[in-house]
Parts: structure tokens; sequence; C-alpha cells
């Protein structure tokens, strides 16, 4: 007789189950099944948006930075970028992308320059300054991140993820 393999280890009852069960008590017309994954997508983002706001604080630095600073550093030395790509990475209007970059010119995190392919353009470079509070903060994050998926094999993450892909293809780009 073979050893008996444990199965998957399967955690106590949460808020979420608590929720369904009382509305399928008080609405058994209802299908709730959908409340099982989005509750707990919803609770999981917020827990990540904590997470985030406090791992950028550390490093003096708001979301909304921390999103056009890691634009910059993805686009790869010199890290630069024009304010068009910005706004199509970070999904803000001209007029916001004018008012971020120029908060964190006044922060020394970017600096302007013309740009030399358009004399009406001009290039947003990450300074030496950008790069380090970027690069500190996303590791930070990282760290933050990977304790929110500690409970996770590495391939239920492969897995996890590839899941979420699926659910969010229909409305990407």
């Amino acid at each position: 007789m073979s050893p008996r393999r444990p199965g998957p280890v399967v955690p106590p009852a949460d808020d979420v189950d608590h929720i369904v069960d009382a509305w399928r008590r008080e609405r058994p017309d209802l299908d709730v099944a959908p409340l099982q994954v989005f509750s707990r997508v919803s609770r999981l983002a917020r827990r990540l948006d904590l997470d985030r706001a406090q791992a950028f604080a550390l490093h003096q630095l708001e979301g909304w930075e921390f999103d056009v600073l890691s634009a910059l550093r993805r686009a790869g030395d010199p890290y630069e970028l024009s304010p068009g790509q910005l706004i199509r990475q970070t999904l803000v209007t001209s007029g916001t992308m004018t008012n971020r970059v120029d908060r964190l010119e006044r922060r020394g995190l970017v600096g302007r320059s013309p740009d030399p392919t358009d004399r009406r353009g001009v290039i947003v470079r990450l300074t030496p300054a950008g790069q380090q509070a970027v690069d500190a903060a996303m590791a930070d994050l990282l760290d933050r991140e990977r304790t929110l998926l500690a409970e996770l094999s590495p391939k239920d993450h492969e897995e996890l993820a590839a899941m979420l892909r699926r659910l969010l293809s229909p409305f990407e780009v």
C-alpha cells in the first residue's frame, strides 16, 4: 500500500466566504459565484495599494511619481522618453503629464532637453537622483509583493498570472 499523498491545503473560511454564504442564503435565486473571485481580487488590490503607497513613501515618492520615473527607467539607457511616450505609458492627459514633469524636474528627479529630432519637442530624462529613487522604491515594492505571494508556490504564481492575463486580455488595448 503506497503512502497517501496530502491534497492541497485548503485555508479556513475567510470574510468573503461568509459574505457569499449570506448572499446565497438571502438570494438563492442568484449565482453569486463571481463574488468568490472578485471580492478577493478587490481585497488584494486594496492590500497592494497600501503596500505600494508605503514602499513609495519610504523613498519620498507618490504613486504617480513612481509611474513616470519607472517608465523612464524601463526605457533603458539613456533613460529618456518624449512626453508623448510618457503619456502613452502612464495613461494620463498631456496637461497632466506637463504638470507631473514640472514637479519632478523641480525635485531634481528628471530633466528636460530639446528633442534633437524635433525642434518643437523636448525629451524627458531620468536624473541620477531619479534613478536612485525609482530603483530603491522598486526593490522595496518587490519585497512587499513577494510577501503577498508567499502562500503560493512558483507553479501557482505562473498559473495565477496566466489566468489573470486571460481574464484581462479582452480589456487590454
